[in-house]
């Protein structure tokens, strides 16, 4: 069951859902818009010829901080990672998804790839994954509507929420964009076989 705007602001106003900072304009029928901060993580060529998902490579990206009223411009086919200016604290009883905005995805701009599922227990900034996919570069502002987020009530309350030490959760509590973790699957495998 999604939630109404009157759900969202009743989880809202007994503190069950946070969303910091809040404009009441921004809640819509069932979702909440959300923007753009101002901290981006640029992919660069870096001096590895191919990304391993084994290896932490934390010189495939560099931070660029977008400068108010000055735009960032996103390229055709380029990808960056971006974060909402909002925190987000989900309750244990409900589920949320990030969705882009359908002004933004009729020029051509996608604001996940696949990471437009938010777990029950989740506390943090939200990750966007931005790729430009027409053929006209896409101009980006700090603070501008960047996507929405709806929740959905689950059955009950969940036994393990997201950052549960037995989950190896590893984006519970982020305040900026934030880079894969992918190679600490490689590590747990290892662990697990020997």
């Amino acid at each position: 069951m999604v939630l109404s705007d009157k759900t969202i602001k009743e989880y809202l106003d007994n503190g069950a859902l946070i969303i910091d900072p809040l404009d009441p304009k921004d809640i819509q029928p069932a979702s909440v818009d959300l923007h753009l901060d101002n901290k981006i993580l640029v992919f660069r060529n870096s001096t590895e010829p191919f990304i391993d998902l084994k290896k932490d490579l934390p010189d495939l990206t560099e931070e660029h901080i977008i400068k108010k009223n000055q735009p960032f411009i996103l390229h055709p086919g380029e990808f960056i990672l971006a974060s909402t200016i909002e925190r987000i604290k989900i309750p244990t009883d409900i589920v949320a998804r990030l969705e882009g905005k359908s002004s933004l995805g009729r020029v051509g701009l996608l604001i996940h790839s696949t990471a437009g599922y938010v777990d029950p227990g989740w506390d943090g900034k939200l990750t966007l994954e931005l790729t430009n996919v027409s053929r006209l570069p896409i101009t980006l502002y700090y603070g501008m509507r960047i996507g929405q987020i709806s929740f959905l009530k689950l059955t009950t309350h969940v036994i393990r929420e997201y950052g549960s030490p037995e989950l190896g959760s590893r984006y519970k509590g982020q305040k900026d964009p934030t880079a894969s973790k992918a190679h600490l699957d490689f590590d747990k495998q290892i662990k697990h076989t020997e």
